[in-house]
């Protein structure tokens, strides 16, 4: 727990300093019930509990502390993790339910003047530390206008473009970066992974010779096993230049250039009408923007043949549509430039808006916390690895981001849902009487 203290003027201001923050520590967690150790540096200031913490928080700086103390702003601690001005040893979930406890903690009027106070004044006496190379946050960027396809092309790009090499660490072996379907909790992530991709399979009821579409194909998994396994010729479309290059590779090496087709583009420039059979998006609309739902729909809708069948699989919030949440805040600053998400009822209805009829709706909110909770120890155990290929910035990035978003999942703030639905017709579609096919 080595780390270098800066800005302060001696051991005598530091340890007085440390004992002033231990006292208002006592009262903040006065009534918390885990195990926690905080320390500054290699100096303890205060455990709680009565068992081994399941986490420590290390401050290497003094001045997040205090920033932290008088704001309870879990961005601010975000943001002091990814910079290495704290560190966390243990279990990344203690720490982020500490989130939730500090929302219900109630502090006097006198209380919060004197934390103020203290935490000002101690704040006063140490220099504030130098910004750290940020070309990784996305707010540092050029503006661009909002949803627009340079805005979206930059934004799945800054994401999706780390490194193939990264993102092979602790995805599956195909390379499936969205929820997967668990039969059992206790199932790989690899197995679980195959069971998603068959799913959408049978729900799009896929035959020998149709045509599907994948919007957001990311590196090609899908399409790829549908055309192996049900005969389809498939056309995936992606923003992703790492993505689109190594779909490439995989549909070479297995063989199946003349099922399969891999294109760089926007869905918005996706031409002509009633060509395929079915389409699928899996983890994609969380991109399109709110506003631009109803040209997303009606894309896929044009793009769609009558009476052809819709996939659409995708992240949902329990808050009304745009609104601002901590997690999503974080998101959109950090890991999704360009994400907004909306509750089901909406989607749904945005989808009828554009003359789909819903057949079925599926939720996977636990599966996928299992989801997240593979890849966030399958991310941990490969850390050293992952340095090799981006850095230790982008590594605390997305452990938080994931482990956070498990801890949504598991409390319901988010969902995660399949949506199948077909384009409207007059006449009745020959969908089968019973969900059974879904499940043999």
């Amino acid at each position: 727990m080595e780390a270098k203290m800066e800005g302060i003027p001696s051991p005598a201001r530091e340890a007085d300093s440390l004992e002033k923050i231990k006292k208002i520590f006592q009262r903040i967690f006065r009534d918390y019930r885990g195990n926690l150790a905080i320390w500054s540096g290699k100096t303890e200031i205060i455990t709680f509990g009565k068992g081994k913490p399941d986490c420590i928080l290390i401050f290497n700086r003094l001045k997040p502390l205090y920033d932290l103390l008088r704001f309870r702003d879990p961005l601010l601690f975000a943001d002091a993790y990814f910079r290495g001005w704290m560190d966390i040893e243990g279990d990344i979930y203690s720490v982020l339910k500490l989130k939730d406890y500090l929302k219900s903690l109630t502090l006097s009027g006198f209380e919060k003047i004197s934390f103020w106070l203290t935490t000002h004044s101690l704040n006063n006496t140490v220099e504030r530390p130098r910004e750290s190379d940020a070309s990784w946050i996305w707010l540092k960027r050029p503006a661009m206008p909002k949803h627009s396809k340079d805005m979206n092309r930059a934004a799945i790009r800054f994401h999706y473009d780390v490194s193939n090499e990264f993102y092979k660490l602790w995805l599956d072996e195909r390379m499936v970066y969205s929820c997967a379907y668990f039969a059992h909790s206790d199932d790989n992530l690899d197995s679980a992974q195959q069971n998603k991709l068959d799913l959408i399979c049978r729900k799009l009821q896929l035959r020998p010779n149709e045509r599907l579409l994948d919007i957001g194909c990311g590196w090609g998994a899908l399409v790829i096993w549908a055309a192996q396994n049900y005969g389809v010729t498939a056309h995936g479309i992606t923003l992703s230049q790492n993505q689109y290059n190594y779909a490439l590779q995989k549909v070479k090496q297995a063989g199946l250039e003349d099922l399969v087709s891999i294109e760089l583009k926007d869905y918005r420039d996706l031409t002509g009408e009633a060509i395929y059979d079915k389409v699928s998006s899996v983890g994609m609309f969380e991109h399109v923007g709110i506003k631009n739902l109803p040209v997303y729909f009606s894309t896929v809708h044009r793009l769609l043949k009558p009476g052809g069948l819709f996939l659409n699989h995708g992240i949902t919030q329990d808050e009304e549509g745009g609104s601002r949440t901590v997690g999503s805040e974080l998101i959109t600053k950090y890991v999704f430039p360009d994400g907004e998400l909306d509750r089901i009822s909406n989607i749904q209805r945005e989808m009828e808006r554009s003359f789909f009829e819903i057949h079925d709706v599926e939720s996977l909110r636990p599966h996928y916390l299992l989801t997240l909770q593979h890849w966030v120890k399958r991310l941990d155990a490969h850390h050293e690895e992952v340095l090799q290929y981006a850095s230790e910035q982008i590594f605390r990035i997305w452990r938080l981001y994931m482990a956070g978003c498990a801890l949504q999942f598991e409390n319901g703030e988010m969902g995660v849902y399949q949506i199948l639905a077909a384009k409207r017709s007059p006449a009745l579609l020959a969908m089968p009487l019973t969900r059974d096919y879904l499940y043999k």
